[in-house]
């Protein structure tokens, strides 16, 4: 039971950011994602200035800055500055924020038997519809959607 505490209590602010940050217009990072012997890399690269909020992760896995200076929250919802090459071990549970302070280079690898991308986040995350991301780190357009009649060709 403190484990499900401490969980809500870390995402508290992360889902509040997350939910004002949904107000602005969105960011769609290159993302590049490879699969081989039962691990699936994904390579996300930011620009300087960008803020994304992740989806909550199920199992354990590698997060990795290869290069540049973020400001990440860790498990305990606390943000700190980190520069790669710097590798974290994230917990079941994670949520986190990272504000790129450089442009940024991170990977995440997670032990998966997955080959495709869409079964491999259905595998390791959970469902997040407040999430500004699809599967792949695609935006996901809100304003358009909920406007549809609005919106010319």
């Amino acid at each position: 039971m403190k484990t499900d505490v401490a969980r809500i209590n870390m995402h508290d602010p992360i889902d509040s950011l997350q939910s004002e940050l949904a107000k602005l217009p969105q960011y769609e990072p290159v993302t590049t994602h490879h699969f081989h012997g039962g691990i699936y890399c994904r390579e996300v690269w930011r620009d300087a200035g960008v803020l994304v909020i992740g989806k909550v992760h199920k199992k354990a896995h590698f997060y990795e800055i290869v290069s540049g200076t973020v400001q990440v929250t860790n498990d305990g919802g606390k943000a700190e500055q980190m520069t790669g090459p710097v590798l974290i071990k994230c917990n079941p549970g994670t949520k986190r924020a990272v504000l790129a302070l450089t442009p940024v280079l991170c990977r995440t690898f997670h032990a998966t038997d997955a080959d495709t991308v869409e079964s491999a986040e259905s595998q390791l995350v959970e469902e997040d519809n407040s999430s500004m991301y699809s599967v792949g780190n695609s935006v996901i357009d809100r304003l358009a959607s909920q406007n549809k009649m609005e919106v010319l060709p």
